[in-house]
């Protein structure tokens, strides 16, 4: 599908607006930025000084009630559960190393507004501050840039986050040359959020992600120098059935249901963000959204660009039907124009363009007391390179929290992703995995993918304090079929035995992480994952025995 099919106008006179608007972004996001504080200085000031102000009680009532009531903007959408979600720990205890230094020992979880882990898949946009506006409230030294009140029916926040990583890696890319590579990695982000009363949202959030000192060359998503990560608005449209329907416009993160096939992909130093439309309805039951995409492009030294060769449109739903369970329904569309080599064409590898895939899928997750489960399938079909598509994906576990000290609980999961062993068969059934968190799912090293593969694994957790939070994997990998290719976390073709001579096992991989929370603002993460070659690896890869270990340092506010 050609984009000036959606729109009756010159796309190219819309590519040109939108690199001049993302340009002149750069110099007067800043400068609108500094406008707010201003003008949140002034309006305060005014409020306070104001000799003229009226001082009867009868006038204060009216000006109250003529103000509209905040307390429930934004409406913030919170992050599903993922598959292998872990119950966090209730009972009375120290919830971060501060508190355990100054002795300051809780009978429950703390009110926070992040989740107590260096890794936050949620867009700064979704993070709920709202609880400033209970009496009595656990008391922060950033409170002051949230949720300012800019007079009657304004409100204005500020906030950021900023991370350290230093990885050492073995075989990392599966290279013959053994090649360590040890490297570094900074990432920060700023974002500014303003709103009148529910009805309009501006949001800008800018981000400048660094790699330096690795022996191998950068990934495309390690480096993005001072480029915008987010910049939207949000207009209410009508309240139906006591929801609000908004129409949101604009570059934007998108995080749907189990994060395996539409995932901000945190891991990464850019995270991963689109650029268009979007409506969304949020009730208490449901959440219904409808967007219209194209995927940004990175690029490093340069304002970054929506790629004008795919689309991606869809429609999701998410059902509550009581606490502690959720439903996902949803059909996603991907047309991706972009040309396959005649030379990729010759070997099969024909993921990465021309093609018009469709996905219907469906989820199940949730507990029952300790019982936890989760169940989702996927089908997809359309065109790739003039074949007719009819792949598949599954992915299933049940978890069990024991009832013993440090908060253990365990899962055992099996996911499957079609693969295509005939080229002369008119059909091409390997699944495609669109823009999932696979880094979460199928091994941190990120030599697998959800695309022909069978994973046979398991997952271990546990607190041995509630600030220590451990967590350890093991996964079995096969192809799903031996004549595909190994795919990695990025959908890319790595490594292929068109004869399937090479068998089908391709290693053994354990990952351990260990979190430290810090404070409600810190986060310290190790971890440690290897590879253990299977058949296959060490017939298309001798040699190879890839391992991982990663230290993180992460600071929101």
């Amino acid at each position: 599908m050609n984009s000036s099919s959606i729109f009756p106008f010159s796309a190219k006179l819309i590519a040109e607006l939108k690199v001049r608007l993302v340009k002149s972004s750069q110099h007067w996001l800043p400068k609108l930025c500094l406008c707010m504080i201003s003008l949140s200085g002034v309006t305060l000031q005014a409020y306070a000084s104001n000799p003229s102000a009226p001082s009867a009680d009868s006038s204060a009532t009216k000006v109250a009630e003529s103000k509209f009531d905040m307390s429930k903007v934004p409406p913030v959408t919170p992050m599903p559960r993922p598959g292998l979600f872990i119950m966090p720990p209730t009972s009375p205890g120290y919830y971060s190393l501060w508190d355990m230094v100054t002795g300051n020992k809780r009978e429950k979880p703390p009110v926070a507004p992040y989740a107590p882990f260096a890794l936050l898949p949620t867009s700064a946009y979704d993070i709920d501050f709202r609880y400033l506006d209970t009496p009595g409230h656990e008391k922060d030294i950033f409170d002051p840039i949230k949720r300012m009140d800019l007079g009657n029916d304004w409100l204005l926040s500020f906030g950021g986050n900023f991370w350290y990583r230093y990885t050492h890696e073995t075989d990392s890319r599966l290279n013959a040359a053994g090649t360590n590579n040890d490297f570094h990695m900074l990432r920060t982000r700023f974002h500014a959020d303003l709103w009148y009363k529910d009805k309009v949202r501006l949001f800008a959030e800018g981000i400048d992600a660094r790699a330096f000192g690795s022996e191998l060359p950068p990934l495309v998503t390690d480096r993005n120098h001072a480029d915008i990560l987010n910049l939207f608005t949000d207009i209410k449209l009508a309240n139906v059935n006591n929801g609000p329907v908004y129409v949101r416009a604009g570059r934007q993160e998108l995080l749907y249901g189990s994060q395996r096939l539409i995932s901000t992909l945190d891991w990464v130093n850019t995270r991963r963000t689109f650029q268009g439309v979007k409506a969304f309805w949020r009730t208490p039951g449901w959440d219904i959204d409808a967007f219209w995409m194209r995927p940004m492009v990175i690029e490093k030294g340069n304002v970054d660009n929506w790629d004008t060769n795919q689309n991606f449109y869809g429609l999701w739903a998410s059902h509550r039907p009581k606490p502690g369970h959720l439903i996902d329904l949803y059909y996603l569309s991907l047309d991706n124009n972009r040309n396959v080599s005649p030379t990729n064409l010759s070997l099969g590898n024909i993921m990465q363009g021309n093609s018009l895939v469709h996905t219907l899928g469906g989820r199940l997750v949730g507990n029952i007391d300790s019982f936890l489960y989760e169940l989702e399938g996927m089908y997809q079909f359309g065109q790739r390179s003039n074949l007719d598509i009819s792949a598949f994906a599954v992915a299933t576990g049940v978890g069990y929290r024991l009832p013993m000290p440090m908060n253990p609980q365990a899962w055992i999961r099996y996911d499957f992703a079609s693969g295509d062993g005939k080229s002369t068969d008119g059909r091409s059934n390997t699944f495609n995995q669109l823009f999932p968190f696979g880094h979460y799912y199928m091994g941190f090293l990120d030599r697998v993918g959800r695309q022909n593969i069978h994973d046979f694994n398991a997952q271990f957790t546990m607190h041995p304090v509630p600030w220590i939070t451990f967590i350890s994997q093991y996964h079995r990998f096969y192809l799903a079929n031996n004549r595909d290719y190994l795919y990695n976390a990025a959908g890319l073709a790595t490594l292929r035995d068109i004869t399937g001579q090479s068998g089908s096992h391709i290693g053994d991989e354990i990952d351990f992480r260990a979190n430290f929370h810090v404070n409600r603002h810190q986060d310290v993460l190790v971890g440690y994952s290897k590879m253990f070659s299977g058949n296959f690896l060490e017939k298309q890869a001798p040699g190879i025995s890839p391992d991982l270990f990663y230290v993180q340092y992460n600071i929101r506010f």
